[in-house]
């Protein structure tokens, strides 16, 4: 999967613009899935995100995804777990201090946030992680929070 997240990376603008596109998607779903519950959907939503978002960002089902802010870069991959920039310790060589042989995460997301129209979004501060959402979806999450639940 890390060569697939390194990808992702690279093509940051192309994969906003997708990003997009299911935004658009899923909020024109968003009747449809009031309707049927968003806790019948809860399961079957976070394991087709599981499947495709693991295999393109190496996705962590922390159910409060950020790639959009993020140069398309899941910042779980951390090992620190870090949400709103790098912990200090990345290495000269952008390796982290972990994981020397894994370039820093948060220096991927750099590199892919100036390739997207986006690019002011990795300078957003970030929420605390709620770990009650791990394994959750994150787009019923994101449309709960547009309807206020």
């Amino acid at each position: 999967m890390y060569v697939l997240r390194l990808a992702a990376t690279r093509f940051a603008a192309f994969c906003e613009a997708a990003y997009g596109v299911v935004e658009a998607v899923m909020h024109g779903l968003e009747p449809l899935a009031r309707r049927v519950g968003y806790d019948r959907l809860e399961r079957p939503m976070a394991a087709v995100e599981s499947v495709t978002k693991g295999l393109i960002f190496d996705c962590r089902m922390c159910g409060q995804c950020i790639l959009s802010d993020t140069g398309m870069t899941c910042p779980m991959n951390c090992p620190k777990k870090m949400r709103n920039g790098p912990c200090g310790g990345v290495r000269q060589d952008g390796g982290c201090e972990l994981a020397p042989t894994m370039r820093c995460v948060w220096m991927e997301a750099w590199t892919g946030s100036r390739r997207m129209r986006n690019k002011a979004g990795i300078a957003k501060p970030q929420p605390p992680l709620d770990n009650r959402r791990w394994g959750r979806s994150a787009w019923i999450g994101h449309l709960r929070e547009r309807r206020g639940e």
